[in-house]
């Protein structure tokens, strides 16, 4: 893993496992942490997060666990037999209370989603929210910290001020990650690498601009080398 940058983390949002393990192959040493989300969860998802911790690498299970704190806790402890580095719930206070009493005796680092990354302000008014995305994003991370978890997924747009407000402890996971140039696709609140790294991101999920490349090896590189200098 001589190449890789931890702080990346490579979306496997594609249609199958094979193909998500394709790539894995194809990047090679350039990336060491990768994402499998709900579109292979019902595929063998968890399959492959065995087959990619056995090969060394780590492992972000975007699950956004919701659901009656019960079922999101037996859920939980299921998932930490998988070996997973990472596990995204839905912050909201019981829920998270749930996934922390489920994780207990394992590794397994929980993430709070506060708001994502495809929604702005207009979007949560419709929604019926009488926050708007940064004042949302600021109390969601509150409770995630008030329940335990290690961290929360927030946009890079809010991450300057989380990071001031809550200190250098939490994990803050920045998804919406696009090199510059590159199309932002269906998100709302976007930022190139090196610029959410500044803005004080620990990790960053790219999908599109790599698992949509002509060449994700190529790809994955320049990300890591823009990295490099934050």
């Amino acid at each position: 893993m001589s190449h890789a940058d931890s702080r990346l983390i490579v979306a496997l949002d594609l249609p199958t496992t094979d193909a998500a393990w394709s790539l894995v192959e194809s990047v090679g040493d350039t990336v060491s942490f990768y994402k499998i989300g709900l579109q292979l969860f019902p595929v063998g998802g968890m399959d492959l997060c065995h087959r990619i911790k056995a090969a060394g690498k780590q492992v972000f299970l975007d699950f956004k666990l919701h659901d009656i704190p019960a079922t999101v806790e037996k859920a939980t402890r299921s998932i930490t037999t998988g070996g997973a580095d990472l596990l995204t719930i839905h912050a909201e206070p019981a829920v998270m209370r749930a996934a922390v009493a489920g994780r207990e005796g394992s590794d397994l680092k929980l993430l709070g989603v506060t708001v994502m990354t495809c929604y702005d302000d207009e979007m949560l008014a419709e929604m019926g929210y009488a926050f708007g995305a940064r004042d949302l994003v600021l109390r969601r991370v509150e409770q995630s910290l008030e329940a335990g978890v290690d961290g929360v997924v927030a946009s890079a747009h809010e991450a300057r001020e989380i990071r001031q407000r809550f200190g250098d402890d939490l994990l803050i996971v920045t998804p919406g990650i696009r090199p510059a140039g590159a199309d932002i696709g269906d998100q709302k609140r976007v930022s190139t690498p090196a610029s959410a790294l500044a803005d004080g991101a620990s990790h960053l999920v790219v999908g599109r601009p790599v698992n949509a490349a002509a060449d994700p090896e190529a790809a994955a590189r320049a990300i890591v080398a823009e990295m490099a200098n934050v």
